[in-house]
């Protein structure tokens, strides 16, 4: 697999201004001091609650945050500055799935105009694929072709095109989104929690989708969560998330069969147990890890005002690593 993004030591900071003279006191560390790559072709899953940075790093991913400081590299290109990015029109090449599908379409305007929109931007490939660097068109024939065979990739008939978001279930809309994503021939989908307004049933109609058409047309997937069911069935590699650090990194067989830092086993250890003979065991699995949490968090975590700042990753295996105090430290 080559590499496909690289983010290298990336922090967004957001100041605290008091006083008088409106001075910066201090700062809200959304994303501090993060690295990892994605593949071509591969899902790497972000988890961690809600306002542990998730989708902070998905947002710089796409130009819709300003990072403070640290690099994002694009097939080795630095596209950490929106006038970088318009250089090697990096946008074409990476879009979102909002995690609000209502909110994330104009709701005066028909499907077929949302779809368009990044094809009047950017042109109609010859072919739907990732990564399509070759000649398009603006003719607004093509467009509607194109946006008729992106409705049917997504599973939904030509008379979509003149409807309105509002005429649709929070799953049609969701398959809307990745249709609009999908216009441009792109090579990273960021997906911030493109289910977790979903129906279970529904939830997996999307997963599935979303699976096939990587299978098919090679797109890599950022896929942001807090539901680790959910990201153990999608991605490759995870990175756990706490307050704005990375607490452990590696495959998928590395975190859900090795977790080493407590704060990935209180996550692991709250997923539910549907055999209903092991709950009690599960209850008491899940009150010694909250009890270690509480009286070895010195091990895992050092202060940093009042938050509490994970260590450096550490690697304890060639893929897996670690946010742990360091021996003599």
């Amino acid at each position: 697999m080559s590499e496909l993004v690289r983010i290298e030591n990336l922090k967004v900071y957001y100041p605290i201004r008091t006083g008088f003279f409106n001075r910066v006191t201090d700062n809200i560390k959304a994303v501090d001091n993060i690295s990892f790559t994605i593949e071509s072709g591969q899902t790497y899953g972000l988890v961690g609650e809600s306002g542990s940075g998730k989708t902070t790093i998905g947002k710089s991913l796409v130009g819709l945050e300003d990072p403070t400081s640290g690099k994002i590299l694009f097939e080795g290109h630095e596209v950490t500055t929106n006038r970088q990015k318009k250089a090697i029109n990096y946008n074409k090449d990476v879009q979102m799935v909002f995690q609000d599908s209502q909110s994330s379409l104009n709701p005066r305007k028909t499907i077929g105009e949302i779809i368009a929109e990044p094809l009047k931007n950017f042109g109609v490939p010859n072919f739907i694929g990732a990564g399509y660097d070759g000649e398009r068109s603006f003719d607004q024939t093509k467009i509607n072709e194109r946006v008729l065979a992106l409705l049917k990739i997504v599973g939904l008939p030509a008379q979509t095109v003149a409807q309105y978001p509002f005429q649709f279930s929070g799953g049609q809309r969701q398959r809307i989104g990745v249709a609009r994503a999908l216009a441009t021939n792109p090579r990273l989908i960021v997906a911030d929690e493109p289910v977790s307004a979903l129906d279970l049933s529904v939830q997996a109609q999307v997963l599935n989708f979303m699976k096939k058409i990587q299978r098919e047309y090679g797109i890599s997937f950022l896929f942001i969560s807090h539901d680790l069911g959910v990201v153990k069935y999608m991605t490759d590699n995870i990175a756990i998330m706490h307050n704005g650090r990375f607490v452990e990194m590696g495959t998928t067989n590395d975190i859900f069969n090795d977790a080493q830092h407590i704060y990935t086993k209180r996550l692991l250890s709250a997923i539910p147990s549907l055999d209903v003979s092991k709950r009690d065991e599960k209850r008491a699995y899940r009150k010694r890890i909250e009890s270690e949490f509480t009286q070895n968090k010195g091990a895992y975590y050092q202060q940093d005002g009042l938050r509490d700042r994970a260590y450096d990753l550490e690697p304890i295996t060639k893929t897996h690593y670690v946010a742990l105090k360091k021996e003599g430290a």
